[in-house]
């Protein structure tokens, strides 16, 4: 792309915050008829899917386009940036669990009710977040996703600082949950949608922030927690008034405060720019381009893309998705019958107009996406399962591992709050070389990710089974230490494979269904811990024996991301 062109190109971007619609007839008119042309951009790109993936040809043609723009931009400022902010999804998804397993005592011993209330509480917040903000994100867009998630996670905790009662502070946790449950599918998205398909590693490295927020989480608790509770009650001292137990609310207010001082850093201080391959998706091609340029000016670096590349495709295979400029609506539509014709049509702007345009959108095309080819059909259902089956192993191990190895005579020692917090910080900080070894083997020729998942995966049910004969605190404890690292692997894989096996344009989709699958098996390991015998072994083998299956599994996938860019 010439200088001169490069100029032009500039000229046409917007220079307040992005998004503002492109005027792409003014651009139009501004350069004769046609935006400048450039040849191809001097990089390729190699996609997951084969031709005959039963992805969009179009669509297909398109992203491989903005994928060798990308890495032809490479891996910039703007890039790394977003890891940061990203980040925080992963931060959030891996906090609030903990901050519920760390609140339990001190608040079943205020209120005097059934502790499996409060996750399961928390599930169903996970569950609606989960479907709720990985669908919306395909249909209004991954910005505002991506930055109102941590808002009301933020506002929901702190008010549950002030819960008078459990009820409140079951729903409250049910609320700001349904911000946790949107981090991980939206965040994945974006991050994955702006780097280079050589750096797509770093999805799976993302996952160092979800062992931070884990050992954030411990190291605040430690002290309020320790210092402001009331001890349990005993038949001499039967209550725990509010008065002598605010550990649990200061570390609600605290935890509700980061998470808006977290929501301030990506909304107020980072400028987020919408997906272009969302925006290419919907028919927005003009807006992808500038977002493209943007990037490339934020890195300090030039880019060939331009409009006509992505307009030679549609050309090419006699059709394509249609924008504003061409025939559709802004949602990139087609025009319907007895609509006004004509290159650049008005559009209706009465609210209730703007109420149809979102609610028509809503359809099951990004499901069927999902589902377009057997291969396809066959990799979706893959990922399905092997994220349901995670989604019980791991709460019900949780929930009964203890009851279980306390009714088999096991000596727990000192179960002062020093040991308990000591061990909860050592196990937070063992999370941290496994997101980085994750991230070296996925990369590996001949593992890649689906070996790397599935060696973790069949590992952790090993150190799950063998955490059974565990009968002092320090053996649990050594145990755990190998759960814990083997589990960081596969959860930074898990979270960065299914992403990178999912269209763009339905990529949100995807991430809500294998998210949501994973909550909905989630809420039934409360349930089963409300209900079921605690002292028995059957629920532990279960979830050894789910994590191994999963493994198994995840070998039988049938894409391998490894060396190629996602569409």
């Amino acid at each position: 792309m010439s200088s001169t062109n490069l100029q032009k190109s500039d000229e046409k971007l917007p220079h307040t915050a992005y998004p503002e619609p492109v005027d792409e007839k003014r651009d139009l008119e501004k350069h004769g008829g046609a935006l400048p042309a450039g040849d191809e951009i001097p990089v390729e790109t190699h996609d997951i899917f084969e031709d005959d993936s039963g992805v969009d040809p179009v669509y297909q043609a398109k992203a491989r386009i903005l994928n060798d723009a990308f890495q032809e931009i490479g891996m910039g400022r703007y890039q790394w940036y977003l890891f940061i902010v990203a980040g925080f999804g992963w931060f959030s998804d891996n906090l609030w669990p903990i901050v519920t397993g760390l609140i339990l005592d001190p608040v079943v011993n205020e209120f005097n009710f059934q502790g499996p209330f409060l996750k399961l509480g928390q599930n169903i917040g996970l569950l609606v977040g989960a479907a709720f903000w990985g669908v919306a994100s395909d249909v209004w867009g991954r910005k505002w996703c991506f930055n109102i998630t941590l808002f009301i996670t933020g506002v929901f905790a702190v008010a549950a600082g002030g819960s008078p009662n459990a009820v409140a502070l079951c729903s409250l946790a049910a609320v700001w949950s349904v911000g946790v449950g949107g981090n991980l599918p939206v965040d994945s998205a974006v991050f994955l949608e702006f780097i280079p398909a050589s750096h797509q590693y770093l999805l799976t490295i993302l996952s160092i922030w979800w062992a931070f927020g884990q050992l954030v989480g411990s190291l605040v608790a430690w002290p309020l927690i320790a210092d402001f509770s009331c001890p349990t009650p005993t038949s001499s001292s039967p209550g725990c008034p509010r008065s002598s137990n605010q550990g649990w609310r200061y570390f609600l207010y605290a935890m509700g405060g980061l998470m808006l001082l977290l929501f301030a850093l990506r909304f107020f201080v980072f400028e987020m720019y919408e997906s272009p391959k969302y925006l290419m998706g919907r028919g927005r091609d003009a807006d992808a381009v500038a977002v493209v340029h943007r990037v490339a000016q934020y890195n300090g670096v030039e880019s060939g893309l331009t409009l006509e590349m992505l307009r030679d495709v549609e050309r090419r295979f006699g059709g394509g998705v249609k924008g504003p400029s061409e025939g559709g609506d802004e949602e990139g539509g087609e025009l319907g019958e007895g609509e006004e014709e004509g290159r650049w049509r008005a559009m209706e702007t009465s609210a209730w107009a703007a109420v149809v345009r979102k609610v028509r959108v809503f359809s099951g095309s990004h499901v069927k996406g999902l589902f377009a080819t057997k291969k396809l059909a066959y990799s979706t259902t893959l990922l399905i399962i092997v994220w349901a089956f995670i989604g019980l192993a791991f709460p019900l191990y949780n929930g009964f591992v203890t009851y279980f190895l306390a009714t088999r005579g096991a000596d727990f020692g000192d179960g002062s709050v020093y040991i308990t917090y000591r061990n909860q910080v050592i196990l937070s900080v063992i999370g941290v070389p496994g997101a980085l070894l994750a991230g070296w083997m996925v990369e590996m020729p001949y593992l890649g990710r689906k070996g790397t998942l599935a060696i973790s995966t069949i590992i952790t049910g090993v150190f799950l089974f063998a955490s059974t004969t565990a009968r002092t605190s320090d053996a649990l404890l050594g145990w755990n230490c190998g759960f814990t690292f083997t589990s960081n692997v596969m959860y930074g894989v898990l979270y960065a494979v299914s992403p990178e096996l999912f269209p763009t344009k339905d990529r949100g989709t995807g991430n809500a269904i294998v998210a949501s699958a994973n909550r909905v098996f989630g809420i039934m390991a409360p349930i089963i811990a409300l209900y079921a015998d605690l002292s028995t072994s059957v629920p532990i083998w279960v979830s050894g024996a789910l994590f191994i299956v999963s493994g198994f599994i995840a070998l039988l996938l049938p894409f391998e991301p490894r060396g190629k860019a996602s569409i």
